[in-house]
């Protein structure tokens, strides 16, 4: 299982959360164990607006232009786009999530797609606000 993630931000050297009331009650099932702590600048996640963009907009056209259903669509960009082309010591190549992008690399990653649609196969794709979705 995966471990919970707490939000907030460290003032004047002090962290402060967002519920600490939630960190407490987590933090009271490890009375007497030892323990570690992580902590990173916050990830922003990608919008609503750019997921729906993603989906509705892009993948759409390039399924339909390249005759894949939305799904294999977006596994054959990740695949290209998103693998790190390294196999790992079992023969596999990692792919990463497009759920696992913030926000900047996610837009990156699908200007990446957009330019591929229109340099590799001639097909335009608008640019969000361009296009109601």
């Amino acid at each position: 299982m995966r471990a919970p993630i707490f939000a907030g931000q460290i003032e004047k050297g002090k962290l402060v959360l967002e519920n600490p009331q939630r960190y407490l009650v987590h933090l009271s099932k490890f009375e007497g164990k030892k323990v570690e702590l992580v902590l990173r600048k916050r990830r922003s996640k990608r919008s609503d607006g750019q997921n729906r963009y993603y989906w509705a907009v892009v993948i759409e056209i390039l399924a339909d232009h390249c005759g894949y259903d939305p799904e294999e669509m977006h596994e054959a960009l990740k695949l290209k786009f998103l693998s790190d082309r390294c196999v790992d010591e079992n023969g596999l190549v990692k792919i990463r999530s497009t759920a696992a992008l913030n926000t900047d690399e996610f837009i990156q990653y699908t200007n990446r797609v957009v330019r591929f649609a229109a340099q590799d196969l001639g097909v335009y794709i608008p640019d969000p606000n361009q296009f109601e979705y």
